[in-house]
């Protein structure tokens, strides 16, 4: 969702195909991409009256056969709530998808809709915010991961009176490498993207306060927070895990770590029961893009 005292970056205008620009882009400097789309009243009428056809087909009235009523007659039993809806879903699906081809962008998650204008007689104009994948700058991460490891490679030697040989020190924990690692990363996350998963997470979260029987009112209270710093936890969160997931999908790539179909078959085996095994199965996207990421934390974890 746009904020004020985010500054504009970046504004392209596609060559108008009329008086009035269809289509306009804005990227933010966090990434996060606005589309304002402008539709001329002539096609959204013609959409309108597309739906409507589609929907008395299913009108039934007496003395008649289905769908075979007068359009007059049987467009007076169509809630206009429905119309507008369905208009609006096919009308604002279809422009949206013109307008990234027209400017060429590769959106990473379905667009926040917001709808400025939408009356009678009149153009319809939306807002269609959404983000491409950020850029990232992974910087020696190498390094700054070896300078958390090396302490774990040193061997401490006990005294000789002991009888023991020497050990190496503690191993440092996973996010301790990642941290470091993170550390000289250079990545923004899009707002839009962070407001998305944060969202995701808090649902899941909100599912698992009901399942134990307990209101969010109730949770906060026990937790002595309020409901702005619930959200502003799961914001933080979110962006961590966004900046860590697309820093590990970088390293797999630069690394050249791969997952071959033997690995896809052994993580499949190793699950025990057969009805759960048959579904993961049904996603080897999924699947391999787990195998992956493991490889790529074991990868760094022996740096």
């Amino acid at each position: 969702m746009a904020k004020k005292d985010v500054k504009i970056e970046e504004k392209v205008t596609a060559a108008p195909k009329t008086a009035k620009k269809p289509f306009d882009m804005e990227k933010k400097k966090d990434g996060t991409i606005t589309l304002t789309i402008t539709i001329p009243w002539s096609d959204v009428e013609k959409v309108r009256n597309e739906i409507v056809e589609e929907l008395i087909q299913h009108v039934e009235l007496p003395g008649f056969r289905k769908g075979k009523a007068p359009r007059a007659v049987a467009e007076q039993k169509l809630a206009p709530e429905r119309v507008r809806e369905e208009t609006l879903k096919k009308i604002l699906t279809d422009h949206y998808i013109q307008a990234v081809k027209n400017f060429g962008i590769k959106p990473l998650i379905n667009p926040l809709i917001h709808v400025e204008t939408f009356t009678e007689g009149t153009e319809l104009v939306f807002l269609a915010e959404t983000c491409e994948e950020p850029e990232i700058e992974l910087g020696d991460y190498k390094a700054a991961i070896s300078k958390v490891t090396a302490k774990s490679k040193i061997i401490i030697p006990h005294s000789a009176s002991s009888g023991q040989a020497g050990k190496e020190a503690e191993k440092p924990s996973l996010d301790a490498i990642l941290d470091a690692a993170l550390s000289v990363t250079t990545i923004t996350i899009p707002k839009v993207l962070i407001d998305n998963e944060s969202q995701r997470l808090l649902s899941r979260f909100l599912d698992e306060v009901k399942t134990l029987g307990m209101s969010l009112e109730q949770y906060l209270s026990s937790k002595n927070i309020t409901s702005e710093q619930l959200k502003a936890e799961y914001e933080a969160r979110a962006e961590q895990d966004l900046k860590l997931e697309f820093f590990l999908r970088r390293v797999s790539d630069a690394e050249k770590i791969t997952v071959e179909p033997k690995d896809i078959e052994e993580a499949l085996g190793s699950i025990e029961n057969q009805k759960e095994r048959e579904e993961i199965a049904q996603n080897p996207y999924l699947v391999a893009s787990i195998i992956r990421q493991q490889k790529t934390l074991d990868f760094l974890s022996k740096i």
